[in-house]
């Protein structure tokens, strides 16, 4: 047990540190060993927080090579006692060569020549850029540049972790709600570009991966930052009607068809948004207003016919900071109005057994059904209605009635018709009955 609690001891004092292919010693804290990827055709990177006097002890008997930035095919020799090398401070890169004649490479980092220091941290809106915000450090963060086996650039991440407030949207509430924004990078130079928030904000900078392993980890925090930045989103849902006699317009697209169209537009803005309007048009550019919302939400019913024009405004107080919304294209169909001759109420339940006229784009209607003395048995205002050919509760007699019509289009067509209804619905003595089709005729 003595014994063992020595070599523990020993280890600990000498800070010896074992990995595949290198071992080094006197390097005062651990050394951090990172794989790289296969294609830089080193087998590991070694970080030391000082290399000045550091030994490195090889299993493998050829001379030590040192490369740098021209990679591996400009390796030199260099001195060591045997199977150690003792290291002078900076960066090199190691080839050495075994018993078989394969060659192995290291790349060694000496962290003091890249040392990372957070003095303080600011943050401004970026020049001309509302989606963006500048931060500048002052300080050291640069990224760590090692060299492949061929000679070609790479960056040693320090992975320095960046974290401040935002608001996010969440979808399933359709509302902005608060957030953090998480960002890893590799180095930061004494300016960086990021995201901006949605919300004042601090700005919170730690690092890097390498301190954070030696306990020494630096953390700067900015002072307040008053954001300008603006977001929105948006929604249109429009009303379906199932009416079985209404044509379909299939010139339309995701919205519009048949008038009267009702949409309802609804809008989720961030904290900052100040101005908002919903803008209506008749052209894609926004050229005129056809009229315009200063609300969230809003429901609108198009009764014109033609293409017409969405989209959301939002702005910050000072109208800096603008964001434009989708942009939804309605377009509303030509008006059709076709009207039936016959029907058989009574005859078949279910079939042919209501009169309705088939319509698209009316924007008004008025119906009158009237006997051939001159009375009026029906009249309705809702083009989806029809007749059931009773007249106060009861099926009237089968034969011929007349109705008159106007109606307007969403395209301005006025429609005045007036025609004959036959009611086909032959009963006997005992209640059998017998019913014939009735036709359409089509009148534009």
């Amino acid at each position: 047990m003595k014994r063992t609690l020595i070599i523990i001891f020993l280890c600990i004092v000498t800070f010896m540190h074992v990995r595949a292919g290198l071992t080094f010693s006197g390097s005062g804290a651990q050394v951090i060993e990172i794989k790289p990827e296969a294609s830089t055709g080193l087998e590991a990177i070694y970080v030391l927080t000082n290399t000045e006097g550091v030994q490195v002890t090889s299993n493998y008997p050829s001379p030590w090579m040192a490369f740098g930035s021209m990679g591996g095919a400009y390796a030199e020799e260099i001195a060591a006692a045997g199977s150690t090398l003792t290291l002078d401070n900076g960066d090199t890169g190691i080839l050495m060569t075994d018993d078989s004649g394969r060659q192995h490479c290291f790349w060694i980092v000496d962290y003091s020549a890249h040392e990372l220091i957070l003095d303080a941290l600011s943050a401004v809106p970026e020049d001309g850029n509302c989606e963006r915000t500048t931060l500048i450090l002052a300080g050291h963060a640069e990224p760590i540049v090692y060299y492949t086996i061929t000679g070609r650039r790479e960056v040693l991440s320090r992975e320095l972790e960046l974290e401040y407030d935002t608001q996010v949207f969440d979808e399933g509430a359709f509302d902005y709600v608060s957030g953090k924004t998480k960002l890893t990078l590799e180095g930061v130079s004494t300016r960086v570009g990021v995201t901006a928030p949605l919300c004042d904000t601090y700005f919170t900078l730690t690092g890097d991966r390498f301190l954070r392993k030696w306990g020494r980890e630096e953390t700067v925090t900015s002072d307040l930052f008053l954001t300008s930045a603006v977001a929105a989103e948006t929604r249109a849902e429009q009303t379906e009607r199932e009416n079985d006699n209404e044509q379909k317009d299939d010139t339309a697209g995701s919205f519009g068809g048949s008038a009267p169209c009702e949409i309802a537009f609804t809008a989720a803005t961030s904290d900052k948004v100040i101005f908002r309007e919903w803008q209506i048009s008749t052209t894609p550019e926004f050229e005129i207003l056809q009229n315009s919302f200063n609300e969230d939400s809003f429901t609108y019913t198009f009764t014109d016919k033609g293409s017409f024009y969405v989209r959301f405004v939002a702005n910050n107080a000072d109208g800096t900071c603008e964001q434009l919304g989708t942009v939804y294209e309605i377009f509303i169909g030509e008006s059709r109005l076709d009207i039936p001759n016959a029907f058989s109420p009574g005859a078949s339940p279910g079939v042919n057994d209501e009169w309705k006229v088939s319509y698209r784009s009316l924007i008004d209607f008025e119906c009158h059904i009237f006997n051939r003395w001159g009375t009026e048995v029906f009249s309705f205002t809702d083009p989806s209605q029809g007749w059931d050919g009773k007249f106060r509760g009861k099926l009237v007699p089968a034969g011929v009635y007349y109705y008159v019509i106007r109606a307007k289009g969403a395209d301005g067509v006025e429609y005045k018709r007036s025609g004959d209804i036959n009611i086909i619905n032959f009963r006997d003595s005992q209640g059998s009955s017998s019913s014939g089709n009735g036709s359409v005729e089509s009148e534009e």
